[in-house]
């Protein structure tokens, strides 16, 4: 699977793209959320994990228009933030994120945050086979 990252602190970046790799994803890293923004329009991404406090585009933002593009396939939004109070947390919710990780991050928690990400996605890919193929034309022959 393909992963977006976008985090403007290098180190942090660097880290969190090891991790991912060492867990077997292919990343893509962005420094900033507009970068992060191209990246997403031009690639195929179902996970995207961003940092809020970006320059450019906040990671608010950014999930805010991933939410707001028309696509068949979902794509699940993990933010990780420093940022730990109510507020933060509810307007990551209105913007459509679907999981928070707060910095510094754990590895062991992320990877476990993966896996359901893992499983949201292929539950809908399934759910999305099965609807195709109850489409009329779609029948199987006798």
């Amino acid at each position: 699977m393909k992963i977006l990252i976008a985090e403007d602190d290098r180190d942090s970046r660097e880290l969190l793209r090891w991790m991912l790799e060492k867990l077997g994803y292919q990343v893509v890293a962005a420094e900033n959320g507009k970068e992060a923004w191209e990246a997403f329009r031009r690639g195929r991404f179902r996970l995207v994990i961003s940092d809020v406090l970006m320059p450019e585009m906040d990671g608010f933002e950014l999930c805010r228009r991933i939410r707001k593009r028309k696509q068949s396939k979902y794509t699940f939004v993990i933010i990780i933030t420093a940022l730990i109070g109510k507020k933060d947390y509810l307007e990551g919710m209105e913007a459509g994120a679907d999981d928070f990780v707060t910095k510094p991050f754990d590895a062991d928690e992320l990877r476990a945050r993966l896996r359901v990400a893992e499983r949201i996605i292929s539950f809908q890919e399934q759910a999305l086979g099965e609807i195709a193929e109850k489409k009329p034309g779609n029948e199987l022959p006798s």
